[in-house]
C-alpha cells in the first residue's frame, strides 16, 4: 500500500522534468555514458548518450536523454556509406561474372550450331 501511497501523493509538477517547462542552459555537452552512468543514470539508457542541463527557474541540474552526438552520426553515416560501396562492388562483380557466363554460353552454342553444318 506504501507503494501506492506514494505514486499518488508525486505531482505532475515533480515528475515533468525542468528543461520541459522552463530555461535551461547545457552545462555539459551531449556525450557517451560511462560504465557507472549506464548504471546509475536512467536516462542513459535508451540511448547510451547524455546531456548535463541546468534550469534557471528551479536552480536544478538534470540529465537529458534526447540528444544526439555528431560523432555517432558521423561514424553510422560512413559506416553506411561503406557499406553501400561494398554491396555495389560486390554487385558489381556479380554482374560481371554473369555476363562472362552468358557471353561463353552463347559461344558454346554458336560453335555448336556451326558444327552441326
Amino acid at each position: 500500500m506504501a507503494a501506492g501511497d506514494e505514486r499518488r501523493s508525486a505531482s505532475p509538477v515533480a515528475a515533468t522534468a525542468c528543461w520541459r517547462v522552463e530555461e535551461f542552459v547545457v552545462a555539459q555537452e551531449c556525450g557517451p555514458c560511462s560504465a557507472f552512468q549506464m548504471k546509475t543514470v536512467p536516462e542513459c539508457s535508451p540511448t547510451g548518450f547524455v546531456e548535463r542541463i541546468n534550469c534557471a527557474g528551479s536552480k536544478r541540474a538534470e540529465y537529458k536523454s534526447s540528444c544526439r552526438s555528431a560523432r555517432v552520426d558521423a561514424r553510422s553515416f560512413w559506416r553506411f556509406v561503406g557499406s553501400m560501396l561494398g554491396l555495389a562492388a560486390l554487385s558489381g562483380l556479380l554482374v560481371l561474372s554473369r555476363q562472362r557466363l552468358l557471353d561463353r554460353r552463347a559461344l558454346e552454342k554458336v560453335r555448336k550450331q556451326l558444327e552441326a553444318i
